[in-house]
């Protein structure tokens, strides 16, 4: 039976594995930090985790729900393509603005070809189902612009440059120029 004090445990262990991975890459968590940052042994992270990649996997598919869940349904009869594009980069700027830290997506791809194969496979699909609720987000739209692959690179590239730079700016007038080159 899992209790809300269980619950709990958990949120918080996958709050600072995400908050860990976002800032230093996969190889940035360790069981004892986190244990320490909620206040727990390192026996209880690795009780609902037993490994590192099952932890990886957790937070990332965990990522992904809450990702998808803020960016709503793909199609909405009352909005154009560019309102939906809009939200897109509003929620990777809310994620942004979360920690002033990097999407987790986006720093996990980018360690892709050394992360475990479980946290990879959830990487992999996390990216699948957003360049799907792109490209269902772009139906009537047309200009150069309207290429799913081309919209998440972009948002994920200007956000890597917001981070470089220490400039959040930087994804906000990538967005700006996305949304400006979609036409309906």
């Amino acid at each position: 039976m899992i209790t809300k004090q269980t619950n709990d445990r958990l949120s918080s262990i996958l709050d600072v594995a995400e908050s860990h991975i976002r800032r230093g890459g996969f190889n940035a968590v360790s069981f004892r930090d986190i244990a320490t940052a909620v206040g727990i042994k390192s026996s209880s992270v690795h009780y609902h985790f037993p490994h590192k990649h099952d932890l990886g996997k957790a937070v990332v598919e965990r990522y992904a729900i809450n990702f998808v869940e803020v960016l709503g349904s793909p199609i909405n009869s009352l909005e154009t393509p560019t309102m939906r594009i809009e939200r897109l980069g509003a929620a990777y700027s809310g994620s942004l603005a979360q920690d002033g830290a990097i999407c987790l997506a986006c720093v996990l791809g980018a360690e892709s070809a050394g992360l475990p194969e479980e946290v990879n496979g959830a990487v992999i699909a996390f990216f699948k189902q957003l360049l799907q609720w792109t490209e269902e987000a772009l139906t009537g739209a047309q200009g150069p612009a309207a290429d799913a692959s081309y919209i998440i690179s972009a948002m994920q590239g200007a956000m890597v440059l917001s981070i470089a730079l220490n400039d959040p700016r930087k994804l906000e007038e990538a967005v700006t120029r996305l949304v400006r080159f979609i036409e309906v």
